[in-house]
């Protein structure tokens, strides 16, 4: 039986344990913290005070933008393996990749058509 495998997960199982120990260890050693209202003040870039309520709604688009950018930039993960292993899949590869990039491009043509991307 090969032992080399058993020593590094060993170190690393007791070091999953011991470190979050030693964190929740730490809250105890050093000075306590008083209540103190200067702790407590709102402080933002700089700004002591804040005059906006601090759950100001923003505007939905933020976020379809967001949502957008992240699927389209994920899909690139799946472009650069395959751009890697091109001559190693032949046209099977191929063939597959341009299905994947037509399943995108009917997507992003789908959001334009919605007005997803118009900002008004």
């Amino acid at each position: 039986m090969n032992y080399n495998f058993y020593l590094p997960l060993t170190i690393i199982l007791l070091l999953a344990v011991i470190i979050p120990f030693l964190f929740h260890l730490s809250r105890y050693i050093g000075e306590k913290t008083k209540h103190n209202t200067s702790i407590n003040e709102t402080y933002e870039s700089g700004v002591k005070k804040t005059y906006k309520d601090s759950f100001e709604r923003f505007n939905i688009k933020y976020y379809l933008v967001a949502i957008i950018f992240v699927l389209f930039d994920v899909e690139i993960l799946f472009m650069f393996p395959w751009a890697v292993t091109l001559r190693e899949t032949n046209l099977l590869g191929l063939f597959e990749m341009f299905t994947f990039m037509f399943f995108l491009l009917a997507g992003l043509i789908y959001i334009y058509k919605k007005g997803a991307l118009k900002w008004d």
